[in-house]
């Protein structure tokens, strides 16, 4: 397979807005634990945001970069428009639509839950090939590379693709009893999730750090980690550390109503990203992970 070729900053830069273009100020800006994120000023008066990380390649930020084409794609929530990817002196970025955020509207919060109730009843069906639920591609929730491999049935791919990977990574956490403790969660996983009426695309990590406010004061999802799967899953990942606005969960509800019983199963989605700390920052997230467990089981 031959390999794809990346402009540099500048040959991208060029290509995007015209030859004449340049960078006149790079101003560093807040971009999270694992990039760096830069603000660009260009010659012509344009402003774009910059993500670059030497320890990543540009497949990283392909991964991101479709999550956002997809959730545009719906066309009911807002994003940052993707711009381009390259490689300059061996590190990968990522060029996005630079969001100037503004004041937010007197209804931010319900119209943030409507426009999400509107993604997640979205049709969903060309985001995955030869499956129901996935991604056309693998891609990354944190650091941590996120399976994505279509299945035909929610649970087989919750249990394959996402509790079953985390907990082999974090199997070191682990002793023989809370083994067999997970080895039983994973083979009843049948009797306690439901199969949703039908498959979403979700944004995949959506807590309050991954949107944000733009220019006309609605809210906007950043840093995606897309998949399609049970809506519960996002929802559950809101309230995972501290939730949303109750307006927000009112608005949601009112277009978009979830199968009885979320609420029993709302920690086994909380699970999936509690080992996903677990295995990205150390061992202050066992006991909530085993608490989980011990519930279930």
């Amino acid at each position: 397979m031959q390999q794809k070729e990346f402009l540099s900053l500048s040959g991208l830069i060029r290509s995007l807005f015209g030859t004449g273009v340049s960078i006149i100020q790079k101003s560093s800006v807040s971009g999270g634990d694992i990039n760096e994120a830069f603000l660009l000023e260009l010659s012509d008066g344009n402003r774009i945001f910059m993500k670059t990380n030497r320890g990543k390649g540009p497949s990283f930020y392909e991964a991101e970069a479709e999550g956002l084409l997809a959730i545009a794609k719906t066309g009911t929530i807002g994003t940052p428009k993707v711009l381009g990817i390259g490689v300059e002196n061996t590190a990968a970025f990522l060029l996005l639509e630079y969001v100037n955020s503004s004041k937010r509207i007197p209804d931010f919060w319900e119209t943030f839950g409507s426009a999400l109730a509107d993604m997640h009843t979205a049709d969903a069906a060309s985001f995955v090939p030869d499956g129901r639920f996935g991604f056309h591609m693998d891609n990354i929730i944190g650091a941590t590379k996120q399976i994505n491999t279509p299945k035909n049935t929610w649970i087989d791919f919750y249990r394959a693709c996402r509790l079953a990977p985390q907990f082999e990574m974090a199997s070191s956490y682990f002793d023989h009893t809370e083994k067999s403790r997970i080895l039983q969660l994973l083979d009843h996983l049948d009797d306690l999730l439901t199969e949703p009426d039908a498959p979403s695309l979700l944004h995949g990590d959506l807590w309050g750090g991954n949107f944000m406010t733009g220019e006309d004061g609605h809210a906007i999802l950043i840093d995606p980690a897309v998949y399609v799967g049970h809506p519960e899953a996002d929802l559950a990942m809101t309230e995972l550390f501290g939730g949303f606005s109750r307006d927000f969960y009112e608005a949601y509800f009112a277009k978009k109503t979830l199968q009885p019983g979320y609420e029993d199963r709302r920690d086994l989605y909380h699970l999936y990203q509690l080992l996903n700390h677990l295995n990205l920052f150390g061992g202050s997230y066992y006991s909530s992970v085993m608490r989980i467990l011990r519930h279930y089981t």
